[in-house]
C-alpha cells in the first residue's frame, strides 16, 4: 500500500520509483550543479502533511513548505517550473539527501545538535517556530498530560516527535505507551479509529489534523507545551553558497512583509523604491545577486512569484487557509513574533 501511494506521489511530481533521478550533486557545489541541471530537487511527503506539502484536487503539490520549494528555484532559477517534488517520508529525508537523490530538505525539519552535528548537515536559520503539544481524545477529559498517564500516544516514526515526547514523559514521570507510524495518514487514521489515546505533535499538524477529523469535537488539544522547535532548512555539509541563498531569501520573504512589500504591490515598489535598503532588495541597486552567484533580481522574482512571507502562510496555514492557524510566534518581531529579517546592506 505504500508503495502504490509513493508511486502516485511520484507520478504527480513527474518522477518514477524506478528511475533514475537527476544527476546528484557532490557536497559544496550543489548550487552549480543545480543552476547546469536546470531544475531543484526538492522534498515532498509520501502522502499528505496537511497544510504543509499536499497533493490538491487538480494533481498539484501545495503547501507552506511547497511554497519555500517553489521560492527557492524561483531565486536561482527564476521560475517556480524550474522545480521537481520528490515524495519523501520523514525516516527517507536525511538519507535522501546524504545520497544526493534531494538538493535540499524543506520539510519543517527541527534544528537539533544530534543532526546538525553527526549527519553531515547543516540547517538555516529558522524558518518556521513549531511548539509541541499533545491532542487527546475528549472524553478521556484530560486537562494536562499527566492526566494521560498509562495511556498509548501514537507518533511519526522518524521525527523529533519521538524523542520530545520521551524526554518530557521521563522528566515528569509520566508513564506512556509510543506507538509509532511511517506516515500521517497511518497516524491520524489511527487516532480517529480509537487507537490512540493521545498523540503528540506541533501545533499546526495537531491543529490541521483536528480540523480534519470526522468530529473535531472528539479530540481536545492540551494547553502544555511540551518544547518550542525552530524548524530550518537542511543541506548537505560544505554546501555553504546553497545555504547562503536560502537563508537570504528566508530573509527578504520577512523583510517584503516587513516594509509592506507584497505580491500585488512589489513592480509599483520597484519602480519607486522609497529607501536604499529596497532598492537593494528588489535588484533596483546592483550587488545583491552578484554575492550569491544569482541575478540581482532574484528577491523581486521571489517576491513577484510567491508574495512575502505572510502571504505565503495566511493562504496555505493561516486565515487564508482551511487550517486557519493563528501566527503565533511566526508573527514578525513587531507585530508579537520571534521571526526578523536580516540586515541587508
Amino acid at each position: 500500500m505504500m508503495k502504490s501511494k509513493l508511486a502516485a506521489l511520484a507520478a504527480v511530481a513527474g518522477l518514477s520509483l524506478g528511475a533514475a533521478l537527476p544527476a546528484a550533486a557532490q557536497s559544496g557545489d550543489t548550487l552549480t550543479t543545480i543552476q547546469e541541471r536546470g531544475s531543484l530537487l526538492c522534498t515532498g511527503h509520501n502522502g499528505s502533511y496537511l497544510g504543509f506539502a499536499e497533493v490538491d484536487d487538480e494533481g498539484a503539490w501545495q503547501g507552506f513548505d511547497i511554497e519555500f520549494c517553489r521560492a527557492l528555484a524561483t531565486a536561482i532559477l527564476g521560475s517556480p517550473d524550474a522545480l521537481q517534488i520528490v515524495p519523501i517520508s520523514w525516516a527517507q529525508r536525511f538519507p535522501a539527501i546524504q545520497s544526493g537523490d534531494i538538493d535540499v530538505i524543506i520539510k519543517v525539519t527541527g534544528w537539533t545538535q544530534s543532526r546538525d552535528t553527526e549527519l553531515g548537515l547543516q540547517y538555516s536559520r529558522p524558518y518556521f517556530i513549531g511548539p509541541f503539544y499533545v491532542m487527546s481524545q475528549t472524553e478521556l477529559g484530560a486537562s494536562s498530560i499527566a492526566d494521560l498517564e498509562g495511556g498509548v500516544f501514537c507518533v511519526n516514526a522518524g521525527t523529533t516527535v519521538e524523542r520530545v515526547l520521551a524526554d518530557y514523559m521521563e522528566a515528569n514521570s509520566i508513564d506512556y505507551e509510543p506507538l509509532s507510524f511511517e506516515s500521517a495518514e497511518e497516524l491520524r487514521s489511527a487516532l480517529y479509529a480509537g487507537r490512540c489515546d493521545a498523540i503528540a505533535g506541533f501545533g499546526p499538524f495537531l491543529a490541521s489534523t483536528r480540523v480534519n477529523a470526522p468530529d473535531p469535537e472528539a479530540l481536545t488539544i492540551i494547553g502544555d507545551v511540551i518544547q518550542l522547535e525552530p524548524e530550518g532548512i537542511v543541506v548537505r555539509e560544505g554546501d555553504d553558497a546553497l545555504l547562503d541563498v536560502i537563508n537570504w531569501m528566508v530573509s527578504a520573504l520577512l523583510m517584503a512583509e516587513q516594509e509592506g512589500i507584497t505580491q500585488a504591490n512589489v513592480d509599483e515598489i520597484r519602480a519607486n523604491p522609497p529607501s536604499p535598503s529596497i532598492e537593494r532588495l528588489l535588484g533596483v541597486s546592483p550587488g545583491v545577486g552578484e554575492r550569491l552567484g544569482l541575478s540581482d533580481d532574484w528577491a523581486y522574482n521571489v517576491i513577484r512569484t510567491v508574495g512575502n512571507y505572510g502571504e505565503i502562510y495566511d493562504r496555505t496555514v493561516g486565515e487564508g487557509s482551511r487550517y486557519q492557524l493563528p501566527r503565533g510566534l511566526n508573527n514578525l518581531w513587531n507585530n508579537g513574533g520571534l521571526l526578523y529579517p536580516l540586515v541587508l546592506d
